[in-house]
Order: structure tokens, then C-alpha cells, then sequence
């Protein structure tokens, strides 16, 4: 049995070996080749082809030069800081001087302002107006005999009438006539007071470092009121 493997591994190595070599060509046996007939003979439309000379073919372009930077522009100083600024309370003699050095200083209107300071608002107790003298008093001896304290009133617009208190809300003042009420004081309301502004604050609403140094430098005219934030 090994014999005959051999024998037949043997003659397998023989066969093939004809066969790559070409010998068995004859008889229609023999490995395909690439050599030049074959490759000839493959070749399609040969006569198309054309052979340009390397002088005359196109160059490639040159890559365009990078466009020069535009020159940059020219910066602009930058603005000065500002600040709102305030200071006060000057009565209106104090804001009458302080207004001519600022005028004499000759810095300009809108840069500064000189602002009424309005009061607190206040709230009456109030019973009138009352068509003459006689009247009044007569109302006032009434509340008088209820025990119920009363004040002149000072306002144009109020008088001649009475005060039957004075209070910094009108919450309070509702709840005071309530109480009166209560005692029989029937014809009384609740009045705002409206004062007239008797004082001033400075103000600058856009204050550079130059100019609050020239409006510090006014000195007596400030009466000794600092510059603030607004």
C-alpha cells in the first residue's frame, strides 16, 4: 500500500511538472503566459492612442499668493468713565450760591441740575373748608366739647379749616378717623398735604473724573456736602 502512494505522488509530481514547463503543449496542456503576443493581442483601439511631447503639455497654475492683510484701524481712544453723582441737601440760599458758582465755574447747563427736594408726604385729619370765621369756631367748639383736639390749617387750598392730626401715612390717618368716628366725629376725611419744596439736591448725571474735580473745587459753595452716588 505505501509503495503504491509513492508510486502515484511520484507520477502526480512527474505530470505536473511536464504541464508548468510546457511540455505538454502538444497535446493542448500548458499554464496561460503573459508574454508579449498574448498582451498584443489584448490591446483595444492601439491606433486611438497619442503621444504628447512633455514641452508642450499644459503647466499646472501657480497657487494664487495669499491677499495681503488689510491694515487694521485706527483705535479709537477709548470714552472716559461716567458716573451719576449727587449731593445735598442745600436749602434755597445754600442752592441759590451754589447754582451762581457753577454758572462762574462755566461748566456747562446739562452736566448739572439743581433738583427740589420734595418733603415727605403727609396725611390730615381734616374737616372744612368753611365759608367764614364764625363757622369755624363754632366747629371747633363742637369737637372741643368731645374732647377732640384740633389744629388750624395753615395750606390755601385747605383753608379755612381744622386739623384733627397729622400723620406720616395714610393708613394711619385712616385708622385715626375711624376713632373719631366712633366718638361722633362725623363730617372729617382724609387730605394729603401737599408743602412746597424748600430745598435742593445737586445733581450730575454723567460725571467724569474732570468734572467732579472742578465741582469739588467750588468749596464754600458745596457747603461742605460730599459728592455721592446717585
Amino acid at each position: 500500500m505505501l509503495r503504491t502512494t509513492a508510486l502515484a505522488l511520484l507520477l502526480a509530481n512527474g505530470a505536473y511538472f511536464a504541464w508548468s514547463q510546457g511540455l505538454l503543449a502538444p497535446v493542448g496542456l500548458a499554464p496561460s503566459t503573459a508574454r508579449e503576443p498574448q498582451r498584443m493581442a489584448q490591446q483595444i483601439r492601439p491606433e486611438a492612442l497619442t503621444v504628447v511631447p512633455a514641452t508642450s503639455a499644459t503647466p499646472a497654475p501657480e497657487p494664487a499668493a495669499p491677499a495681503a492683510p488689510a491694515p487694521a484701524a485706527a483705535a479709537e481712544p477709548a470714552a472716559a468713565p461716567t458716573a451719576c453723582l449727587q449731593a445735598g441737601p442745600f436749602d434755597a440760599a445754600q442752592a441759590d450760591i451754589l447754582r451762581k458758582a457753577l454758572a462762574a465755574a462755566g461748566l456747562p447747563g446739562a452736566a448739572w441740575a439743581l433738583e427740589a427736594i420734595a418733603p415727605p408726604e403727609r396725611w390730615i385729619v381734616y374737616m372744612g373748608r368753611y365759608t367764614d370765621a364764625d363757622t369755624l369756631e363754632k366747629k371747633r367748639a363742637e369737637l372741643r366739647a368731645l374732647r377732640v383736639e384740633t389744629a388750624p390749617i395753615t395750606q390755601a387750598a385747605l383753608a379755612p379749616g381744622l386739623s384733627l392730626g397729622v400723620f406720616s401715612t395714610q393708613e394711619s390717618a385712616n385708622e385715626h378717623l375711624a376713632q373719631l368716628a366712633r366718638r361722633g366725629v362725623r363730617t372729617a376725611r382724609v387730605v394729603s398735604e401737599h408743602r412746597e419744596s424748600t430745598s435742593a439736591r445737586l445733581r450730575l448725571p454723567a460725571a467724569d473724573s474732570a468734572l467732579r474735580e472742578q465741582v469739588q473745587q467750588l468749596g464754600p459753595a458745596l457747603a461742605g456736602r460730599p459728592l455721592t452716588p446717585c
